[in-house]
């Protein structure tokens, strides 16, 4: 076990932490014991860290398995502002940047490597990574193997087999949420060997939640936010066409909503994830494509105009208020007919 003066002194000087937060020790101890880990912790408990630190510890470079695209930028370019050999392999590099990139892990040159599941269907990276010391390999937003790798993402159910071919031994994932049944779902799918199992609560308590039955969904969101003097606001929607219909409505009445779902061009995503993340009073309406990994301090509020599909995507969403810790908000708004749209979409 590595000495605890050594962990405190990494903590110290690449993060700015006297101490850690409630339960980060011992996921942090659990992994430098190499053993695999699963665990849950709020939204803002500090999961990131929990991987980050025993990279920086252990022998090698240490793998992240990550869900997007824009959650790999922000983590990877915070951990280079604090001087941690960091990168990230993506679709959004060429072909001969890529090679460059795993050139360098191969040479060890970074301790922390963010990939997609996807990545790990590459025979050459495989290969690479085969030759290269992984100290473990770290699944960020772990439910998504069990929600997702059974529909539209199944790179997720090939995670630990790809692993396994690297050389790949030790796993641990990382959630907000997860149900005992999505849990155990995740455990299997990833093959965990006797895993030491984290769940800190889910308590938020600088958050307030709200639900409100309505008969006029663009004006009571547009009055939440015009009650928000400060700080940023983020409306879900269920679908595509009812969050275009609900922005533009909004941009009518002199609220100047950005516009997000998967349907819109890949720049034109980045170019709205971007300026939110940049306007400290930014509005928002969107599906749920937007807000995994959005790590945004100042959402004040979280309004959902329409029901979620689960409590545990609701959970997710809208988790994302407070994350300065401050107190926020969460408004889930309802009318009779929004029950039948549900109905239809699970039908």
């Amino acid at each position: 076990m590595i000495d605890e003066n050594k962990i405190r002194a990494v903590l110290r000087r690449f993060f700015g932490f006297e101490t850690f937060k409630f339960g980060q020790k011992k996921i942090v101890e659990a992994v430098l014991n190499g053993e695999d880990v699963l665990a849950v912790m709020p939204t803002g408990a500090g999961k990131s860290l929990c991987y980050q630190l025993p990279a920086m510890l252990l022998e090698g470079t240490a793998l992240v398995v990550s869900p997007l695209i824009a959650l790999m930028k922000d983590q990877v370019d915070s951990l280079l502002a604090k001087k941690i050999p960091a990168t990230y392999i993506n679709s959004t590099l060429d072909k001969n940047e890529i090679v460059k990139r795993i050139d360098l892990i191969k040479r060890g040159a970074y301790k922390i490597v963010y990939v997609a599941p996807e990545r790990l269907s590459s025979q050459f990276f495989l290969r690479s990574l085969s030759q290269t010391k992984i100290s473990f390999a770290a699944i960020d937003e772990a439910h998504c193997v069990s929600e997702w790798g059974k529909d539209f993402r199944p790179a997720y159910l090939r995670i630990a087999p790809a692993l396994e071919k690297a050389g790949v031994s030790q796993k641990i994932a990382f959630t907000a949420t997860a149900t005992e049944e999505i849990a155990q779902d995740v455990i299997e799918a990833l093959k965990m060997k006797n895993p030491s199992r984290f769940a800190f609560g889910f308590d938020r308590p600088n958050l307030s939640f709200f639900v409100e039955r309505t008969k006029n969904k663009a004006e009571h969101v547009e009055r939440l936010i015009r009650e928000t003097k400060e700080g940023s606001v983020v409306v879900y929607r269920a679908s595509r066409k009812k969050t275009e219909e609900l922005a533009e409505t909004l941009r009518k009445k002199g609220v100047p909503a950005l516009t997000y779902h998967a349907g819109l061009a890949r720049n034109f995503r980045k170019y709205v994830q971007e300026k939110f993340a940049r306007e400290p009073n930014a509005v928002i309406v969107a599906t749920n494509a937007f807000g995994m990994g959005i790590d945004k301090r100042n959402v004040r509020k979280v309004i959902h105009a329409d029901l979620p599909p689960s409590l545990e995507a609701y959970y997710q969403e809208a988790g994302r208020a407070g994350r300065d810790g401050e107190p926020a908000e969460c408004y889930l708004l309802w009318e009779p007919d929004d029950i039948n749209f549900r109905e239809y979409l699970i039908d």
